[in-house]
């Protein structure tokens, strides 16, 4: 019996030793810092907030909505509701009234022309399409800032003007991508209009923009296959030397996946995929 009691005692001690050091270290303190008296030597002072410290005033935000009493009220909700649509609208108009969609498809094209499912990723390869296109279409950006939204910010000219100021300069940008191949503006003309038009003016916005985005369209599959032609020679190559070798279980891909790039890397082909498309907007 004083042997089991001797082992449960020796099995228990360490348990009672760190409930004590628990009792010393924590309890205590706690108990010391709960009596309304400061430690000696500790700076006196009040839990009172001071007067002069004032809180954050939030403003009273109120919304309504009233009856339009007279037609120019109406035309400003119309044109707010407008303005709204247009900025909702805006990147894809940016996207398709720009280079952006000619140097987007060459990218995948060359991207696809190498074999290369993941590298570089997709978004890479926008990042550098949206870039290229800053490049290209900034002095047309420029114009539109200097003719359109300054004056509109200043409040010399009003929405309607900086609307046809902002809306020239694209027009024309538009327009002199397709001096060389305006068939299109004549195919989307002739749907809607009975003669077909012989300057700028007269071709409507709506018939110019669907015209250039089928051009850039156009374009970009010219580059794309020509693009295509030297990676699928080196192709067949590989393809005829694995079946003469018998190796017709080996994807031809792998083995030639390897050239194509060390032909891309030696030619500098991303410098004059980007040289090229430059000289083809007519930079």
């Amino acid at each position: 019996m004083k042997v089991g009691f001797k082992k449960s005692m020796g099995r228990r001690l360490p348990k009672i030793i760190f409930l004590a050091l628990m009792v010393l270290f924590c309890v205590l303190p706690v108990a010391s810092q709960a009596s309304s008296e400061f430690p000696e030597g500790s700076t006196s002072g009040v839990t009172a907030m001071n007067g002069n410290i004032t809180g954050i005033d939030f403003p009273n935000i109120q919304f309504s909505a009233t009856a339009p009493q007279d037609g120019h009220q109406v035309a400003f909700s119309v044109q707010l509701l407008l303005m709204l649509t247009l900025l909702s609208l805006a990147p894809s108009i940016v996207i398709l009234m720009t280079t952006f969609l000619r140097f987007s498809i060459v990218l995948d094209f060359i991207k696809r022309a190498l074999s290369l499912q993941q590298v570089p990723p997709t978004a890479v390869l926008n990042g550098i399409a949206i870039f290229m296109t800053i490049f290209c279409m900034w002095p047309t950006f420029n114009k539109v800032y200097n003719d359109a939204f300054k004056p509109l910010s200043e409040n010399k000219i009003g929405l309607t003007e900086a609307y046809e100021k902002a809306e020239s300069p694209i027009r024309m940008f538009m327009y002199e991508q397709m001096s060389d191949d305006d068939r299109y503006i004549g195919v989307f003309a002739s749907m809607i209009m009975d003669d077909q038009p012989e300057t700028l003016a007269d071709v409507p916005t709506y018939v110019l923009v669907p015209a250039y985005i089928l051009h850039e369209l156009t374009v970009a599959f010219k580059i794309g296959v020509l693009l295509y032609i030297p990676f699928i020679i080196i192709d067949m190559v590989v393809a005829s030397i694995l079946m003469s070798m018998g190796m017709m279980m080996l994807p031809p891909v792998q083995i030639s996946m390897p050239f194509k790039l060390m032909l891309f890397v030696l030619v500098d082909g991303w410098g004059l995929l980007t040289t090229q498309l430059f000289h083809s907007v007519g930079l």
